[in-house]
């Protein structure tokens, strides 16, 4: 780490030995009509610049490498249009971009999984991206949500509305990779108890990977990637810009406020955003007001930078502060109104504790019984010109401390207090392009330190973990084939020294102790191993026609056994479930096949995936048993999980569809779905067993959404982009699921309304004054459970006076959002 810092300053304290010569960028933004679209974004994704066209869509982009770049031109309400285009030193390059009113992502350029910027349809590997213009239409509760609604393959396991984790194609938790502008999240994502630490108010873009991502990232991307990117600062030179956000949902009175400013001259850059949002408990026609499932939410996210002829240095810090409550579902078996712990897990009796008050539900105060979670990160991006290549190096900081309070007679006292210390490094160097072929060679890593603190309950050790890895890419266009693919190899090493606890008399709670010290037990024995393992792709895409291209992709991904899956022993209170890991795990290696057809043309866009993932050496959570067959109890009140290990099969399709009619310019109609099956070879379990635990954990069902836009046409006034929008989401029966020790239940089949609509208020010389947007989900408030709620499974109950169990999702919301740029 410390000659990754040394050669970063020196690269940075070189400019003229590293001088590359710039040209400027300029032009106009344009509908069909070749009217101006005001205040449209153009950026170029790979350099990481951008404008905002001003009132009569005119933009200009300074200090832009000299080369062949491509730029991205999209606007609120019109289809995005990139162009490839070569840029002369000391020059002004005038361009007109023309952008026709509909919703397409075809021609999008993508960053993330891909070794240069890269055209969507030219990449091999799936990938799908969601705009900032297309998250603001929903009423999120977190930007994973976001996400989730707008990308086919994409679900989430959640934990109340604010607790969302990525799943792709039915694979998640440490097999997705969450990245934030390229830097990976480490957060402790292996748990279900709180999201991702990003403020959803910042993001830009969205860029998911499908498939297996190893060979970019190494481990923890078998699954695949997703990538949060921030927006770029904008405007002309010398100009203070920015926007700010009020938002409100009826559902559980969300109120949000965000802050942001940006401004670059000369070259240099900066920005900054401060957001704020208080929740309470959400309702449902079921459950009424769900106890303790509100949130306070404090994110501060800083931008510095430069960008010169010689290349770009940019560093960024964010602060986040999330104070998030715990429901844990116990209720009055006969009324069903919900109740709260008042004594120890030890005293405490499920059935006899005290109804919540009607006034605690509907209060905005954090209850006793909570987590907060602060995460810090700080890291730099340099890209310096260099030998006719480009380099690339990104250098991270970041500190994720989570704090659980589960103890009612002692709330200052923390069950869990994890402090997770993350290093990461990742160079890259993109070689000049010889012949066409293009080579990318580049070695990324981390280093971490997980602590406990002041703590009571310790379901992980403390440990140290280094990772390290390297890797090859090559690309090469022949005609309408493009060819790509490459190697990797990765190295982990983790370990950690004899961890005791013992009971601490003066409070009565366990703590971390010294082996010499009265009661003190051996709950981690020491460990030290290393894993490694090779990933690999290979891909081509065929542009058989202007309208269609074709495109395969085989990989070979590879992710290390995390610390819980090889080190848990102890009591997770928020999930209610001591987990047990297994220390003599091998890592997990798969091979995932990838056949996909695009269609694009004026009126329909159109895409159909088809993918095959079979994995070896799968890890996964069962129902610990005793030798008679009945459920192992370890802590009162828990059930006792262990995790095992077997090949698993996935499989499952991707499709959607766009349809502009010519002749009804102002309608935009798009639909979506997405299957998985997820299957198991367990073959250690008795016959009566086999079919039980025939399918996999949290897959999610057959989804479907399809939503109708339409948008007036634009005409002189203070109105503009007036639109209105009906959407549909439906989830079939989930009939596929791990049944054994009923770990998991069917779930029934739902379709949800929603129905939205939002105006641009503008001057009379044609600038925004402001956004607004309505937004009403679950319109009908459907009572439904989506199958990747873990809520749905927080029962203590074998029935229900109501005939229906666990916790459902949250009814009918309705989400009000102003924008001011200014």
């Amino acid at each position: 780490m410390k000659l990754l810092l040394l050669a970063l300053l020196l690269l940075l304290s070189l400019p003229k030995c590293l001088l590359a010569q710039t040209g400027t960028l300029a032009g106009t933004v344009r509908d069909e009509q070749q009217r101006p679209v005001p205040f449209a974004s153009v950026a170029l994704p790979a350099a990481g610049l951008g404008a905002t066209a001003d009132a009569e869509g005119a933009f200009i982009i300074a200090n832009v490498p000299a080369g062949p770049v491509r730029v991205l031109a999209s606007a609120v309400g019109y289809t995005a249009v990139s162009r490839a285009v070569s840029v002369a030193a000391g020059q002004t390059l005038r361009l007109t971009f023309t952008l026709a009113a509909a919703p397409a992502a075809l021609a999008d350029v993508v960053v993330t999984g891909v070794s240069r910027a890269t055209e969507i349809r030219r990449s091999p590997v799936p990938i799908a991206t969601l705009s900032r213009r297309e998250i603001s239409l929903n009423a999120n509760t977190n930007v994973i949500d976001a996400a989730v609604r707008g990308i086919p393959g994409l679900s989430a396991v959640t934990t109340g509305p604010n607790v969302s984790k990525p799943f792709i194609r039915g694979l998640g938790y440490n097999r997705v990779l969450t990245l934030y502008n390229g830097l990976r999240q480490e957060g402790q994502q292996w748990g279900d108890e709180h999201g991702v630490e990003v403020d959803g108010y910042d993001i830009e873009r969205v860029e998911v990977v499908k498939g297996p991502a190893s060979l970019l990232y190494g481990s923890d991307a078998v699954a695949g990637v997703v990538n949060l990117l921030p927006a770029l600062p904008s405007g002309p030179d010398g100009q203070l810009r920015g926007d700010a956000l009020a938002e409100y949902q009826s559902n559980n009175g969300l109120v949000g406020n965000s802050l942001g400013l940006n401004y670059q001259k000369n070259g240099f850059q900066t920005s900054l955003r401060v957001s704020h949002r208080l929740a309470r408990d959400y309702r449902n026609s079921v459950d009424g007001l769900v106890y303790n499932t509100g949130f306070r939410e404090l994110t501060l996210t800083g931008m510095a930078g430069v960008r010169k002829a010689w290349g770009s240095s940019h560093w960024y810090l964010t602060l986040y502060d999330n104070q998030q409550e715990i429901p844990d579902g116990s209720r009055d078996s006969l009324s069903r109104r919900f109740t709260r712990q008042v004594a120890e897990s030890g005293l405490d009796d499920v059935k006899n504790r005290p109804l919540v008050a009607d006034d605690e539900l509907r209060s905005y105060a954090i209850g006793p019984l909570h987590q907060r979670i602060r995460h810090y990160r700080v890291f730099t991006k340099t890209q310096v010109a260099l030998g006719g290549g480009e380099l690339h190096l990104l250098l991270g900081a970041q500190q994720n401390q989570r704090e659980e309070y589960n103890h009612p007679t002692a709330p200052a006292q923390p069950g869990l207090a994890l402090r997770l210390s993350t290093f990461t490094y990742d160079v890259r160097y993109h070689l000049p392009a010889w012949q066409g072929l293009e080579m990318s060679v580049g070695s990324n890593g981390m280093g971490q330190l997980n602590r406990h603190l002041n703590a009571t309950d310790f379901p992980i050790p403390n440990y140290n973990l280094l990772d390290a890895g390297g890797f090859v890419l090559l690309k090469k266009p022949l005609g309408k084939l493009e060819i790509s693919g490459g190697a990797r190899y990765d190295t982990r090493l983790v370990s950690w020294q004899d961890f005791y606890v013992a009971p601490n008399p003066a409070t009565g709670f366990d703590q971390a102790a010294g082996p010499a010290q009265g009661g003190a037990m051996l709950q981690f024995p020491a460990f030290r191993r290393r894993y490694q393992g090779w990933s690999a792709s290979l891909g081509a895409s065929y542009v058989a026609t202007e309208q269609l291209t074709l495109r395969a992709n085989l990989a070979r991904g590879y992710r290390a056994p995390n610390i819980p899956e090889i080190g848990s022993n102890g009591l997770d209170p928020g999930a209610h479930i001591v987990y047990l890991g297994n220390r003599g795990f091998e890592p997990e290696f798969s091979w995932q096949q990838d056949v996909g057809v695009l269609w694009h043309q004026a009126e329909v866009d159109a895409s159909v995936e088809v993918f095959h993932n079979y994995v070896q050496n799968f890890i996964y959570q069962a129902r610990l048993q005793d030798a008679s067959g009945q459920p192992v109890v370890i802590v009162p009140g828990n059930v006792t999980y262990q995790f095992q290990q077997a090949a698993a099969r996935l499989y499952g399709l991707e499709a959607s569809l766009s349809w502009r009619p010519a002749a009804l310019p102002w309608l935009a109609w798009t639909s979506s779905a997405a299957f998985v099956t997820g299957e198991s070879a367990q073959t250690n379990l008795p016959d009566h067993q086999q079919e039980a635990a025939r399918y996999l954990p949290l897959i999610p069902p057959l989804r479907g959404r399809t939503e109708l836009r339409a948008t007036a046409p634009a005409r002189a006034g203070r109105f503009t982009a007036t639109y209105f929008r009906a959407t549909a989401d439906g989830s079939a029966r989930q009939s596929r699921f791990y049944a054994l020790d009923n770990t998991e239940t069917a779930t029934l089949g739902y379709a949800l309304l929603g129905l939205g609509a939002g105006t641009t208020y503008t001057t009379r010389a044609g600038r925004t004054v402001a956004q607004l947007i309505v937004q009403v989900d679950n319109v009908l408030d459907t009572a439904y459970q989506a199958h990747l709620n873990r809520l749905k499974y927080f029962e203590y109950y074998a029935s229900s006076p109501t005939g229906r169990t666990g916790i459902f999702n949250p009814g009918r919301n309705v989400g009000v959002k102003v924008l001011v740029p200014f």
